[in-house]
């Protein structure tokens, strides 16, 4: 099993360990899922170690027409330092994977990949890489979340350059104070809170994470706290909500697609799809009533089955389940009351927005 650069980290700190994406992960902390996502939306900050994800540089001349063709985006026409939340298609305009795009400069980018999909999304871009490109690996780097609204602040301290004036979606090359060594600073994240994701070489990354971890507004929050995290900000979770058959647009994501780009992988179909609408639509389900809901958990409208649940779990916020799946749009609307089946009971509950709560990400500072 692979290991982060913060493996000895996680359990110095009394974490729970288990597999993922092939890596062995923190699942919580001492403190629990619970008070971890609580202390996230309350105000704190929240640490997460995410180095398992895929860190590559892709550059060389056409490099950004090559981005404009593999994704819906106009990676030609973005400013530099724009990161760009993105999908791969397929040639059938499905989702093989969904990613951030950072542009350092016309011919160099800068590729954070889910690490679950790292060696097929790898495989597809070289399969259809010009010979005159270039893909590389950062094996060397590590990521760092660093989340919640007192981020900035936190952050602050730890580097030379000033990122009062940041944007949300942008990324800053900044160096560290220790060693003026060079990071990626990205005002990104997965949590609908302001904050940030660091590319850190490995080297560095346990200290850093360390240090982090002894502000008394700083804890270190797991992958269970991660995932009802970004369950209430109805962010998608590939391999659940996404996959190679769905299009951005059945997802909701029909604003990743480019207007001034109109030849990409699958751009027939997901055109056409922006323009007329699809048959089918990512929803938010809301229960009414107590009970906890999961992925797979059928939905049920009339008395009958009208789809299955894509994720679900409890919302530390709201106090209740939430969860998002694709339904037919000529058999809900927002607002309808359906079912969800939980252990053979059946739970009232409301269709919805994927998105439960608003996000709190920050555009410049003034």
């Amino acid at each position: 099993m692979n290991k982060t650069s913060l493996n000895n980290a996680h359990k110095q700190q009394g974490a729970k360990m288990v597999e993922f994406a092939g890596y062995e992960m923190p699942i919580q902390y001492p403190i629990g899922m619970l008070k971890e996502h609580e202390w996230v939306r309350g105000g704190n900050v929240g640490i997460f170690d995410v180095s398992h994800m895929g860190q590559f540089i892709i550059e060389g001349d056409g490099c950004a027409d090559f981005l404009s063709k593999i994704t819906p985006s106009n990676f030609i026409i973005s400013k530099e330092y724009l990161a760009k939340y993105t999908v791969l298609t397929n040639e059938q305009g499905g989702i093989i994977d969904d990613l951030i795009i950072t542009k350092l400069n016309q011919n160099k980018f800068f590729i954070v990949l889910n690490a679950a999909c790292k060696e097929k999304d790898s495989s597809w871009i070289k399969s259809n890489l010009p010979s005159n490109l270039k893909f590389e690996e950062l094996g060397d780097k590590s990521l760092i979340a660093i989340q919640g609204q007192k981020s900035e602040e936190i952050l602050q301290k730890f580097i030379n350059e000033d990122i009062i004036n940041l944007a949300y979606m942008n990324l800053q090359i900044c160096t560290l104070k220790t060693n003026n060594n060079k990071i990626f600073v990205s005002r990104t994240g997965y949590t609908g809170e302001d904050g940030f994701e660091v590319s850190i070489d490995n080297q560095d990354a346990e200290k850093f994470w360390l240090e982090l971890s002894k502000y008394n507004e700083v804890e270190p929050i797991g992958l269970g706290a991660r995932d009802s995290l970004r369950l209430e900000m109805g962010y998608p979770l590939y391999g659940h909500d996404l996959n190679d058959d769905t299009s951005p647009v059945e997802a909701g994501l029909s604003w990743v697609v480019s207007k001034t780009n109109e030849q990409f992988f699958g751009s027939n179909r997901i055109i056409a799809e922006k323009n007329n609408g699809t048959s089918k639509k990512r929803f938010g389900i809301k229960l009414l009533d107590r009970g906890v809901i999961r992925e797979g958990f059928n939905v049920i409208k009339n008395g009958q089955i009208i789809g299955q649940l894509t994720s679900g779990g409890f919302s530390p916020t709201l106090k209740t389940s939430i969860g998002q799946g694709y339904f037919k749009t000529t058999e809900v609307n927002l607002g309808d009351k359906v079912f969800v089946e939980v252990r053979n009971r059946q739970i009232e509950a409301e269709v919805t927005s994927p998105t439960f709560l608003q996000a709190k990400t920050k555009a410049v500072k003034k």
